[in-house]
């Protein structure tokens, strides 16, 4: 472990122990599980803060936002579009990561050749998707077995290329597309927002979750990783209030195991957000709720035996 991580550690350490007199924490009552969830948060605030590093990054050329190029990455293709002032791009691109995911083994192959139109030259950037979104489900049936050399990240493991399905890749997209144009475009739906609710950021994020529900197939998990990672790029001034455990599984049962020490304890998403709420308060932490919830979640699964997740 590095000497900051050792630092924040120790931090941790010190504030959990402390927190646990005010609001017992039986899941941390042994030397393991307190180590291992430490751990685990110290985990999460480090992909927190890969995403604060790279986002001041000046990339040179727009190589880093082509999906032919050997590195490419959603997120960073994001940045780039954003600093050109291609803010529906560089939302669109948000979407795409969290609609696919990175996988383990092949990691971005997905994004890059639906993205890159499997490098024909042509790309289904928001122009095209915006301004012809019918014409993608043509394109998902002809390069069917194509795509399949790529997969879906963990989070999104259930999700399908089929074309012709419901819920399908094609109906995720375009009921996406929707959503913005309810507005024009991804600024304006972010000022219609702000003209409903007022600009409190956790106000605001909480109004944008809910009208993501318009969105197919895009449950708890992906709109509070879609517009967290809006608000840390700047996009979108915005933050989440709360971890939402009355629609999670794994961050309630992290949160469950940690207050009443027992995963499956009979207590009410809202009696554990409430604690969850004061923890977040003490710990003092940037993103504290992203923060929480992804390494309750992580946590959870092997309390006892540390385990790393990439997320």
């Amino acid at each position: 472990m590095r000497e900051k991580n050792k630092e924040l550690a120790s931090e941790l350490r010190e504030k959990l122990t402390d927190f646990s007199h005010h609001i017992p924490m039986p899941g941390i009552n042994t030397t393991q599980n307190l180590e291992c969830l430490i751990k685990q948060i110290v985990d999460s605030v480090r992909r927190i803060k890969y995403i604060t590093a790279i986002k001041t990054n000046v990339y040179s050329s727009g190589q880093v936002a082509d999906p032919t190029y050997f590195h490419f990455d959603p997120i960073k293709a994001a940045i780039w579009h954003k600093s050109q002032g291609n803010f529906d791009e560089a939302f669109w691109l948000i979407f795409l990561f969290v609609h696919f995911g990175k996988h383990a083994k092949y990691e971005w192959k997905l994004v890059k050749d639906i993205y890159g139109q499997l490098g024909s030259g042509q790309l289904w950037d928001w122009e095209a998707i915006n301004s012809a979104p019918n014409l993608f489900r043509p394109w998902l049936i002809q390069n069917q077995e194509a795509l399949k050399e790529g997969k879906f990240g963990n989070h999104r493991k259930y999700e399908s290329l089929d074309a012709l399905k419901a819920k399908g890749t094609d109906s995720v997209l375009v009921s996406y597309v929707n959503w913005v144009n309810t507005h024009g475009s991804h600024t304006q739906m972010i000022n219609a927002a702000i003209n409903s609710v007022g600009d409190d950021e956790e106000v605001l994020f909480s109004y944008l979750y809910k009208s993501m529900n318009d969105v197919i197939r895009f449950g708890r998990t992906a709109k509070f990783d879609y517009l967290t990672m809006i608000g840390k790029l700047d996009l979108a001034k915005i933050t989440p209030g709360s971890a939402y455990l009355n629609e999670a599984t794994g961050p309630r049962r992290g949160a469950s195991l940690l207050f009443e020490g027992s995963t499956n304890a009979k207590v009410s998403a809202k009696e554990l957000e409430a604690k969850l709420r004061e923890l977040n308060a003490y710990l003092e932490l940037y993103y504290g709720w992203q923060v929480l919830e992804d390494s309750l979640c992580n946590w959870q699964k092997a309390p006892s035996t540390y385990e790393y997740f990439k997320g």
